[in-house]
């Protein structure tokens, strides 16, 4: 793939780069971040993208990513490859510390490769080893010193020293003790001279003590001096000291010579880390811009919804001004776009905005755009954005985008995306015009996918004839003509131009004049244009309207909907609640019938034949129900019974509240005939009489029949005689 360096210029790829490396936490990584490109192999770009959605998604959760930090082991890793070289023990320090922390990642991957596949499957073939911690740390201390036992030698040496130290202080403290009470030394005592303590002998008495002379006051009263008898054990310990050095440094390079053979493997892992820091980066650049991994699909269609330019966002974000999303689509029904409308409406915006989030999402950078958003990739992107005069080549304007062009017209093909900001401009019209046209129906030929955005109406009128090619504009505000930052697509855009002119104050009588020296056909195409941008501007407002209008409509229905079953419920449960009432209430008439007999003739085995008999009827017609079901039938038949419990406190009481407020009416006592429809005073449901006995009528509501007083019956409809 290859971006020219104008088009990362003119999208500024860089100034992206630049914000994300200054979140990465090593040196190293930010490097890896600035020096970010498009990735060719498609595999290893899905493989980086999935990586750093990862990465973002560990913020969130409680398997966080552990730290990554870690120091430079460049030096070391030339160092080991020189024979008899020998590594400092910082390098050390450093070799174990990336080490551990390689092992720590690695270890946690393999762990949570569930939640993380892509960033385990990129370290899954890396050994993990602890050999070269252990080395490290059997040679250094946590505080960067060679340890006592890192050898024999090392420790008989330093034991040495420590005893040799130690003869050194009795010495002096006893030669401190003698000079002291002869009164030779000054107030002071004793002082330190070259890392060697030394008695502060009055000048006066310096000869009366013997030892080697190491200085002098300022003043010259003090000379100091150390002891004789401490010279001898001071040349043993330098000589100690020496060994040790020289111990040391044979130790050092023992330990090099045997990480030499592990130098790949550092190599490996350094790489790796690099990797993971950038990763982080990334990710933390996607949390701060609000970025996503969009779909990503092989059928050559650019969908970007509420595309948000990330520099201008951040930007905007700190000065807590709004930054305004953009829709916009690309596949090969729309393969062009030509973007018309007024100056300073946020047409550059969005050209920069779709080539931005291209480099940045075949660089391996998650995009700020909604998650139904779909991207594919192109093998080459072009720009021409901005004046691009040049002054050292002595080329204007036009001969620059001329020059442009003919790159263009030798790059372009269907796997090319080309961006061009006001196009044809710099020359004649008319001329311009018609040379733009003729480069924009060979970019069409050829299939190439892209966006233009230009004032020129013979563009506008070529992206309404051709049928992959769509025209575009950025919506103004039809009354204060201010930019709404909205792309619409499908129509062409008014520049505004006498609009624009009288609102900043042009005299009238001036704009008139304009008007009638260009071509009157001119005018009407561009008024017809504007008419039909605030036509569309109504039609969205409408639509916006509808749809609140709708979503109301929906939500009315849904609670109906749930008002309803609840109702359907409450009369399921009344139904089964009365006819398993009624069921008892003829249950209990057959056990009074069977009482009475045995009250007349007081015999008890017929009285318990009758008794069994009634039972295994009754148990006949049962069905066996499991014992949770029996309980939901229970506990639906309770609340049932409750409401229905519920419902006739109410009508007594409504009842009641009548009585009083009618305490004279009387009731008209109506004959009922069987076949008489009726319904209860209270009541809504009409019924039929199907008997009638004594003052009550078993009354027929179609789903059920049920006993009522003569009384509380009002008629419907008397039954017709049959002749």
């Amino acid at each position: 793939m290859k971006i020219p360096k104008k088009a990362f210029s003119d999208l500024e790829f860089t100034s992206v780069l630049e914000q994300l490396s200054q979140l990465a936490i090593t040196d190293l990584g930010k490097e890896s971040c600035t020096s970010l490109l498009p990735i060719e192999n498609k595999e290893d770009l899905i493989l980086q993208l999935h990586s750093v959605s990862e990465f973002a998604s560990s913020f969130g959760n409680e398997n966080r990513i552990p730290n990554h930090g870690f120091d430079d082991l460049s030096t070391e890793i030339n160092l080991l490859k020189i024979e008899n070289s020998v590594l400092e023990i910082e390098g050390f320090r450093r070799i174990a510390s990336a080490s551990e922390t390689i092992n720590i990642l690695l270890k946690f991957f393999k762990k949570f490769r569930e939640y993380y596949p892509n960033l385990y499957s990129q370290g899954s073939e890396i050994e993990i080893t602890k050999e070269l911690i252990t080395s490290i740390n059997n040679v250094i201390d946590r505080f960067g010193e060679v340890r006592n036992d890192a050898s024999p030698e090392l420790f008989q040496i330093r034991k040495n020293i420590q005893s040799v130290r130690s003869k050194i202080g009795q010495s002096f403290q006893r030669a401190l003790s003698q000079y002291s009470t002869a009164d030779f030394l000054d107030d002071i005592k004793e002082s330190v001279v070259e890392n060697r303590r030394v008695l502060a002998v009055k000048a006066m008495h310096r000869r009366k003590v013997k030892g080697a002379i190491m200085g002098s006051s300022k003043t010259g009263s003090i000379v100091y001096i150390e002891p004789e008898t401490t010279l001898q054990h001071t040349r043993e310990l330098n000589n100690l000291q020496f060994e040790e050095t020289d111990e040391i440094k044979r130790i050092l390079l023992q330990l090099t010579q045997y990480l030499q053979p592990y130098r790949t493997l550092l190599i490996v892992y350094q790489n790796y880390l690099i990797n993971i820091d950038s990763y982080y980066a990334r990710a933390k650049y996607a949390e701060k811009t609000k970025s996503i991994l969009p779909k990503i699909n092989s059928n050559r269609e650019l969908s970007l919804v509420k595309a948000y330019h990330p520099l201008l966002y951040r930007s905007n974000k700190l000065e807590g001004k709004t930054t305004y999303p953009q829709d916009i689509t690309l596949k090969k029904q729309q393969r062009i776009i030509v973007i018309s409308g007024p100056n300073a409406g946020g047409k550059s915006i969005t050209l920069k905005t779709v080539g931005l989030l291209q480099l940045m999402i075949q660089s391996g950078i998650l995009i700020p755009v909604h998650e139904q958003s779909t991207v594919c990739f192109f093998d080459q992107i072009i720009t021409d954005i901005g004046d691009n005069q040049s002054i050292e080549n002595h080329l204007s304007t036009y001969s620059y985008r001329l020059k442009n062009m003919k790159y263009f017209i030798r790059k372009c093909n269907k796997n090319t995306l080309f961006l061009i900001d006001e196009f044809g401009t710099g020359s004649d019209p008319e001329l311009g015009g018609a040379l733009a046209e003729s480069f924009l129906e060979e970019f069409y030929n050829r299939e190439a996918y892209g966006i233009i955005t230009t004032h020129y109406s013979n563009l506008k009128v070529l992206a309404n004839e051709l049928p992959n090619m769509s025209n575009a504009n950025m919506q103004f505000d039809n009354k204060t003509l201010e930019p709404i930052f909205n792309l619409i697509l499908g129509e062409a855009g008014s520049s505004f131009t006498f609009e624009v002119a009288q609102k900043n104050g042009i005299p009238f009588s001036l704009i008139n004049r304009a008007k009638k020296k260009i071509e009157h056909g001119k005018v009407r195409f561009d008024a017809t244009i504007a008419k039909l941008q605030k036509e569309r501007s109504e039609m969205t407002k409408t639509g916006k309207s509808l749809r609140i209008q709708e979503s109301k409509a929906i939500e009315e229905n849904q609670r109906l909907e749930l008002l309803n079953k609840k109702i359907k419920d409450k009369l399921i449960g009344y139904q089964e609640l009365f006819d398993h009432n009624q069921r008892m209430i003829i249950l209990g008439n057959k056990v009074n019938d069977v009482a009475d007999r045995y009250f007349e003739n007081g015999k008890k085995r017929p009285l318990i034949t009758d008794l069994l008999r009634l039972v295994e009827s009754e148990n006949s017609k049962r069905k066996k129900k499991s014992a949770a079901v029996k309980k939901k039938e229970k506990a639906a038949k309770e609340k049932a019974n409750e409401e229905a419990t519920k419902a006739m406190i109410g009508i007594r009481k409504e009842k009641k509240k009548k009585k009083k407020a009618d305490p004279v009416a009387v009731k008209i006592k109506i004959n009922f005939k069987i076949g008489d429809q009726v319904r209860l005073f209270d009541g809504k449901a009409v019924g039929t009489i199907d008997s009638i006995e004594k003052d009550k009528a078993i009354v027929n509501y179609g789903m059920f029949t049920t006993q009522v007083r003569l009384e509380a019956l009002d008629l419907v409809q008397a039954i017709k005689n049959k002749k």
